[in-house]
């Protein structure tokens, strides 16, 4: 029983350690006048933003899913590319809210993701005719069923949008002034030029 206090005790100590630097972080980054967050960022980090992502190098290493270490109405800007093709429908829906909880009042959303009427459109037609299937590892790719399971299968996906899924998600979480947008094209000049992807053919921008 006292080693297993003892280690608890340790746990504590280490977590101790742990949050003080992480909201120093975050504290460093509220002392700016426009919060903007990269959700999961990967190897794509922005200066002037906080990029987030589970994995080690990123500004803010959490678990989006576990909630957002933001006050409400904080946040001005939020984007993310290729990343909520990576949730479950439920964690989709979880994490839009989120997003609105923490915007400010006409804060703005950014998503970009693969289209799955996009992917629908090239398996009935010329299923060929995608960049990524020149890339050297999927050239073992011979029919249109291989491609299309790929497409949904691989990098982690877990749930394809298409533009009427994505528009319901995020009416339903309360944004309002919901606007599809071109590759690299914005109203607002804190999100043109963001996308690093061809293939982020949904991208959708909304306003709380």
């Amino acid at each position: 029983m006292y080693k297993i206090l003892k280690l608890l005790k340790s746990i504590r100590c280490i977590f101790m350690i742990i949050s003080p630097f992480k909201h120093f972080k975050i504290r460093k980054f509220k002392k700016n006048q426009s919060i903007k967050l990269n959700i999961g960022c990967g190897n794509v980090k922005f200066s002037e933003w906080v990029n987030i992502d589970i994995e080690p190098g990123a500004d803010l290493v959490i678990d989006v899913t576990k909630g957002l270490p933001f006050e409400d109405g904080s946040v001005d800007f939020i984007y993310n590319e290729h990343f909520i093709e990576h949730l479950d429908y439920e964690e989709g829906k979880k994490i839009i809210r989120e997003f609105y909880r923490v915007l400010k009042k006409d804060g703005i959303l950014r998503i970009a993701t693969p289209d799955l009427d996009y992917v629908l459109d090239k398996y009935s037609g010329d299923w060929k005719d995608q960049d990524w299937l020149s890339w050297p590892e999927y050239q073992f790719i011979e029919t249109r069923g291989q491609m299309i399971n790929v497409s949904f299968r691989f990098w982690g996906h877990k749930y394809l949008y298409n533009e009427e899924d994505l528009k319901n998600s995020l009416i339903k979480a309360d944004f309002k002034c919901l606007n599809r947008c071109r590759l690299n094209k914005s109203n607002y000049p804190e999100l043109e030029n963001l996308e690093t992807r061809n293939d982020s053919k949904l991208i959708y921008e909304a306003r709380k």
